[in-house]
């Protein structure tokens, strides 16, 4: 890791580079990291924005929707002036607004199995901000078999899940062993079902963006089989364990 920091980026930077556990090595991390995000919706967008705001080196983003004026009010990188248009398109354009050094890569496109394992080979970190579980198994899946870091997040109403996962380690289990495939409904993560509040998403959002930091500067607490669930209504924060399970072997 020979980058030298210029003196732009001492600067810009240097509000995290004064923290001990990261400083110019951790920058350095940083900055030649390489992050793939799944889904540009209400947790898709503050990911992107604080990841890219940290120096993130490579981004690549999917996602195959229009934005909807339903979106805007938690959809944090889009505005009325972009209704109509593709999101990938317009969080390009707004991230390098941000951060004109980060490369981004934009898919816009459906994901499936052929087209995830297409890409996914080009980064080493995914994070997850896709809002039904047939994607987030397959996010799963993949990330499993190419051995990645993921991090996932879901949200409704006031609730928020997050998980980690370190796919390089034999012992860490996997969203399946959370999640029961055959006993879950789209219908919990759906918003024009369940609804969900702006902030809510963008706080889960930004808890994503600092783990998949954490992981790449490898500091502090990680959620090794855990969940941490997130009730903003009543602000009560706890971490649940679940243990890996034999199918996931």
């Amino acid at each position: 890791m020979s980058l030298k920091l210029s003196r732009n980026q001492l600067e810009k930077y240097s509000r995290q580079i004064i923290i001990k556990s990261i400083g110019i090595l951790g920058q350095k991390k940083i900055l030649n990291s390489k992050v793939l995000i799944v889904g540009m919706g209400g947790l898709g967008c503050p990911i992107a924005e604080f990841l890219t705001r940290s120096g993130i080196g490579s981004l690549g983003i999917v996602d195959h929707d229009l934005i909807s004026l339903s979106n805007i009010h938690r959809q944090t990188l889009y505005d009325e002036k972009d209704l109509g248009k593709f999101k990938v398109k317009i969080a390009k354009k707004k991230l390098t607004n941000i951060n004109s050094k980060t490369k981004i890569d934009i898919y816009n496109f459906n994901l499936n199995k052929k087209k995830f394992i297409k890409i996914i080979k080009n980064y080493d970190y995914i994070v997850d901000g896709t809002d039904n579980f047939e994607t987030k198994f397959l996010i799963n899946d993949i990330s499993l078999k190419y051995k990645k870091f993921l991090v996932t997040g879901a949200i409704s109403k006031f609730d928020g899940h997050i998980f980690t996962f370190d796919f390089k380690d034999k012992r860490t289990a996997s969203l399946k062993n959370f999640y029961q495939e055959k006993e879950i409904s789209d219908d919990i993560l759906n918003c024009e079902i369940e609804g969900v509040l702006g902030t809510t998403a963008s706080i889960v959002g930004s808890a994503q963006a600092n783990e998949a930091l954490k992981m790449i500067l490898e500091i502090g607490q990680n959620l090794k089989n855990q969940i941490l669930i997130i009730d903003l209504l009543n602000l009560n924060f706890r971490k649940v364990k679940f243990n890996k399970q034999k199918l996931c072997l």
